[in-house]
C-alpha cells in the first residue's frame, strides 16, 4: 500500500550462529527481525587443552558451559564414539545452552540450570541448584569451566570455596566483528530512525562493541558526504536486555529506553510488542 509505514524491527546482536536460530524463532511468533551480530566467535587457536580437557571429562563432578557457543566448539573436539560421563553434572545458565548439551548427548537428568521460574538466569541463580543436586561439600571433587577467552569468576570462585578443584579451558574467542556493507547500512538506518527499531542486548560486551562500531561508521559517513547519523541519538534508541549487568550496561551508553526480559522467545516477544508499542514498561 502506497505510504504504508514499514513495520518496527527487532536488531538481534547475539553471534552469527545463534542470530539465525533466534530469527527463526522469532518470526514463528509473528516478530519482524534483522541480524546484526556484535560479537564473532572464532575457535580457540590451539586445540589441544579442548582435547585434554575431554581425556580428563570423566574424572570431573561437573562441567560448566557459559553459552551455546562453549557447547559447540567443546563438542567439535569430542572423541569418537565419546559418551557423556555417567557421573558428570553439565551445567548451565541458558536454555539455549541447555538445548545444545541434550542435542549433543547429556541426559536430562545430568542437566543443571536455574529453575524456570528463577528472577533472573545467571550463576548466581544456578549456584543454589548445584548446591541441591551434588550438595555443598565440594572438597576433593573436580570441575571444569568450558567458556570463551576469558569470562566472569563467580561460580568458579563459589566452587573454590567450598572445596573444589577447579580448571577451566577456553574453547573459543570472542572478537569485534566487522560490519559488511549489509550490516553497516542496518547500523546507519537503526541509529537515524531509532523508532523503526528496538535492538535485543544479551552481551555487556556486544554493547561495548556496538558503541565503537557505531561511532566508526558515523565517521566514514561524514566522511562519505551522506550526511551526520549521529542524530537522534542513544537517548531516542529502545533496547530489551537479557540480564541486569546487560541493561545497566546499556542504560551506561545512553539508551533511552531498557527494558528486562529473560532470553527465551516468548519474553522477548512480549518485550517486544510492549516497547514497540506506546507503553515503555517491563513485562511481567
Amino acid at each position: 500500500m502506497p505510504g504504508a509505514v514499514a513495520p518496527v524491527r527487532l536488531i538481534l546482536t547475539r553471534p552469527r550462529a545463534q542470530a539465525d536460530d533466534w530469527a527463526r524463532r522469532m518470526a514463528a511468533l509473528g516478530v519482524p527481525t534483522d541480524a546484526l551480530p556484535l560479537i564473532e566467535i572464532e575457535p580457540a587457536d590451539d586445540p589441544a587443552p579442548i582435547a585434554a580437557a575431554w581425556s580428563i571429562l570423566p574424572a570431573m563432578a561437573l562441567a560448566m558451559f557459559v553459552s551455546p557457543n562453549a557447547v559447540e566448539h567443546f563438542f567439535d573436539h569430542r572423541p569418537a564414539g565419546a559418551a557423556w560421563p555417567e557421573r558428570t553434572w553439565a551445567a548451565t545458565v541458558g536454555p539455549g545452552s541447555a538445548r545444545a548439551l541434550v542435542e549433543r548427548g547429556v541426559p536430562q537428568a545430568r542437566l543443571v540450570q536455574p529453575p524456570a521460574a528463577s528472577d533472573s538466569l545467571d550463576s548466581e541463580h544456578l549456584w543454589p541448584e548445584l548446591v541441591r543436586v551434588a550438595g555443598s561439600d565440594w572438597s576433593g571433587r573436580r570441575a571444569l569451566l568450558v567458556r570463551g577467552d576469558g569470562g566472569r569468576e563467580w561460580l568458579g570462585d563459589r566452587l573454590r570455596d567450598a572445596g573444589a578443584e577447579v580448571e577451566a579451558v577456553s574453547v573459543y574467542r570472542r572478537t569485534c566483528p566487522r560490519l559488511s556493507e549489509e550490516t553497516a547500512a542496518l547500523l546507519r538506518a537503526a541509529m537515524a530512525a531509532p523508532e523503526r527499531h528496538v535492538w535485543l542486548f544479551s552481551s555487556s560486551e556486544a554493547i561495548g562493541h556496538l558503541e565503537a562500531l557505531e561511532k566508526g561508521t558515523r565517521v566514514e559517513t561524514v566522511e562519505g558526504g551522506r550526511g551526520d547519523p549521529s542524530l537522534p541519538g542513544w537517548g531516542h534508541v529502545r533496547a530489551l536486555a537479557t540480564h541486569e549487568r546487560i541493561a545497566a550496561r546499556a542504560q551506561a551508553l545512553g539508551v533511552g529506553h531498557v527494558v528486562l526480559v529473560r532470553p527465551e522467545a516468548e519474553a522477548v516477544a512480549a518485550g517486544f510488542r510492549m516497547l514497540s508499542g506506546s507503553t515503555l514498561e517491563s513485562p511481567t
